[in-house]
């Protein structure tokens, strides 16, 4: 007995300590953390280097690893945000299930996969099912979790586990199909008792429990409480045949609305991640690389055409419940792999005979690089859209949809504020605004969002705010401001970027998740960037020095320069690795190439804020490497030198641009430079940029047409309403043609 605990408490170590390594290789190669422990899984596992004796028992220590991240998923999602997408979760979700089984139970025969329906009907229960796990943990590590692709896709992920005890009581019914519907109901039974008992009374005692607890002020009693709810519920759901992940999530759900709960989610979250690794890892165990290797071809083919049919499953699904296209793509591109479920369904398969070994060696092989290849779509998602959105059959189905039912914006509105994001922080904003009697319109792609908009009677647009349908739509050019709250970093970082080509001079104040985004913002455009635990340690710190005796405008001058700087006298050191990431992180949706400023260039020996390059090309700097080192996010005082590496981000035409000032293709004016909008009566209309320069003696230096930059400008060009244009001359000049630009008549 002491040799077998030896040997179990030796593999667990050797587990745990590989699973570091792996995890620590992958970040430095900047992949997520489990792929690490996926490979370290593979190497120590029976087809790798057969270091560990007691697999299977791992594997039964690592599911509780997968319990507690579906226990703080409940207590994180909360039964308010489950009403919200019970469109999603009932209803969508069933569509996916169900017409994933149909499809493959009917192509799976023809082709010769399988033979006869029940194996195809099972085939299509295995592929339907999701990864929770992979999904799930990208989306933390991501900060993704409560955007809008990631809840509609954790709501259907935790529909898959609702009916995953479906598919388990289902399955050796296929062998006797009279007995079907017997399962069915029995299940269906089991699942509304359980949940009646649980989130009704079960609510209420658990809520009293823990409030007896946390007044006992002791950690080790409030922890163990926490375990034993997660592991109790999860087991009495196991013994009833219902999935243990499903009772996991709502016993999550029965705390999730208390006082308690984020002291409960803090307890168990390292037990989570501890045990979670140890999960990746046992699923690494059982995949047989040297099988893949020898079945590489045939198992490509497949992971084509799953990855491909569940995402043409789901997108239009999605698409059909109100949200918008790119929410869409996000969530199919991440649900379109073969979940961890998938298994133990596959394991059940080949013990009665729905499978054979071949087969379920490929599954096992498809499963394993479907998971790998998650992430990266997650990554990639949102480039994928916007590429997509760009098709012009597409392109034009997404305007029509748009214009049909998607905005409510009075006709003539001007000098107004644009908020991007109708969320708990969206919605202070819009009602300091409008109480003091400022314009707004907001930008949200939640339904039920727009529904609390419409009722107030809140000037609103459906969609993405980082679509450039939709910013097409909000009029930014004739917007005072522009404020981003949302979730989302990657989708405020583009949003930002796309609404200053829409409105080079906007003022634009964002919302920063993690201390590293606030320089990324800041170089970008961003006016102000506000963090909100520097805001709230702001606020406690003024409210310290007003107790401490400190007067007013001592109190003020403090905050104000902390704001000034951006929060770098509060903030830990900015490691040049951490602003590396930030970079990287944001690499898939900002277009950026390295340049190399040549000798005699235009640019050399000129600062970046006397060459002004975003005002005159639309790109950004982001980095500058001067011999071996390098400087990220630099300043407008920073001085270029020919020989220098730039980082530029921009649109293909922006970089266009910057590429022919950078040469001295195009002269950079020292006179007086502004940005007007075309009003759609100005006078201005119709004419030639040759005609302006003539008339009123200003050069029409570029042009922005719905975000487009045209620069330099075509001569034979006419300008429309709502063009942007750069001038250059002099100030009194500027002021007149500025002035007949904006005529209204």
């Amino acid at each position: 007995m002491a040799a077998e605990q030896h040997n179990i408490l030796l593999d667990i170590t050797t587990v745990l300590g590989a699973s570091a390594l792996g995890g620590y290789l992958a970040h430095r190669l900047r992949q997520p953390v489990f792929l690490g422990y996926l490979a370290s899984g593979l190497i120590l596992g029976p087809f790798g280097l057969k270091l560990l004796n007691n697999a299977s028992e791992i594997k039964d220590i690592a599911a509780i690893g997968i319990i507690f991240l579906l226990f703080g998923y409940g207590v994180e999602f909360s039964l308010t945000e489950l009403k919200r997408f019970r469109d999603i979760l009932l209803k969508a979700s069933s569509l996916q299930i169900g017409l994933t089984i149909a499809v493959v139970a009917f192509i799976a025969p023809l082709i010769g996969w399988v033979e006869g329906l029940t194996q195809g009907i099972f085939l299509g229960v295995l592929l339907s099912l999701s990864s929770t796990a992979v999904v799930l943990k990208t989306l933390i590590e991501r900060g993704e979790t409560h955007t809008r692709h990631g809840q509609v896709m954790m709501a259907i992920l935790i529909a898959q586990d609702f009916t995953l005890a479906m598919m388990l009581a289902i399955l050796p019914a296929l062998q006797d199909p009279a007995n079907i519907t017997a399962a069915i109901l029995s299940t269906l039974l089991k699942l509304v008792l359980f949940l009646t008992a649980a989130l009704v009374p079960g609510r209420w005692l658990v809520r009293r429990l823990i409030k007896r607890i946390a007044q006992t002020e002791s950690s080790e009693l409030f922890l163990l409480t926490a375990i034993v709810l997660c592991l109790g519920v999860a087991l009495m759901t196991g013994k009833i045949g219902l999935s243990m992940e499903l009772g996991a999530f709502v016993a999550g759900l029965m705390i999730s609305e208390i006082d308690y709960s984020d002291q409960a989610l803090a307890k168990i979250l390292p037990l989570r991640d501890t045990l979670v690794s140890l999960f990746f890892a046992s699923i690494g165990i059982q995949i047989d690389p040297v099988f893949i290797f020898h079945n590489f071809g045939a198992i490509l083919a497949i992971v084509a055409i799953v990855m491909v049919g569940k995402a043409g499953i789901i997108l239009p699904i999605v698409l059909n419940f109100g949200y918008s296209f790119k929410t869409a793509v996000i969530a199919s591109l991440g649900l379109n792999q073969i979940g961890e479920f998938s298994f133990v369904l596959a394991v059940i398969g080949f013990q009665q005979g729905f499978i054979t070994e071949e087969k379920y060696l490929l599954l096992l092989g498809t499963t394993g690089i479907t998971l790998v290849l998650t992430p990266l779509w997650i990554r990639w998602s949102p480039r994928i859209a916007d590429e997509l959105a760009k098709l012009p059959f597409l392109a034009n189905y997404l305007r029509r949809f748009r214009e049909t039912k998607a905005l409510s914006i009075p006709e003539k509105m001007r000098d107004h504020v644009v908020v991007a994001g109708y969320g708990r922080v969206g919605q202070v904003i819009v009602k300091i605004l409008q109480d003091r009697g400022h314009q707004v319109l907001v930008m949200e792609n939640s339904e039920a969002a727009i529904q609390r908009l419409r009722h107030q009677q809140i000037p609103y647009i459906f969609g993405d705010a980082d679509s450039e349908l939709v910013l097409e739509k909000a009029h930014l050019e004739k917007a005072k401001a522009l404020a981003i709250a949302l979730p989302d970093p990657a989708s405020t970082r583009l949003l930002l970027k796309r609404a200053l080509e829409f409105a080079p001079e906007l003022d634009v104040v964002a919302r920063s998740h993690q201390n590293h985004e606030i320089d990324l913002l800041i170089q970008l455009g961003a006016r102000e960037v506000v963090q909100p635990e520097f805001e709230a340690a702001l606020e406690m710190g003024a409210h310290m020095l007003a107790t401490l005796g400190e007067h007013p405008s001592n109190i003020h001058s403090v905050i104000k320069a902390i704001h000034t700087d951006h929060y770098l006298s509060v903030r830990p050191d900015r490691a040049p690795r951490k602003q590396l990431q930030a970079l990287t992180d944001a690499a898939p949706e900002l277009h950026g190439e390295w340049v190399t400023l040549q000798k005699g260039s235009p640019l050399d020996w000129s600062t970046l804020t006397t060459a002004d390059i975003r005002n005159w090309t639309g790109v950004t700097v982001m980095a500058i490497q001067q011999g071996d080192d390098i400087s990220y996010y630099p300043k407008g005082l920073t001085t270029l030198r020919s020989s220098d590496r730039l980082l530029v981000v921009g649109e293909p035409e922006e970089l266009t641009a910057f590429q022919d000032l950078m040469l001295g293709r195009c002269q950079i004016s020292q006179e007086s430079s502004h940005w007007v909008s075309l009003a759609a009566e100005s006078p201005l209309v119709g004419m030639h940029p040759a005609a302006i320069q003539t008339e009123y003696n200003v050069v029409v230096q570029a042009v922005r047409r719905h975000g487009k930059l045209h620069n330099p400008v075509d001569s034979a060009m006419k300008f429309q309403p709502e063009d942007l244009l750069l001038l250059t001359g002099e100030g009194d000049r500027i002021e007149e043609v500025a002035t007949k630009a904006t005529l209204n008549g």
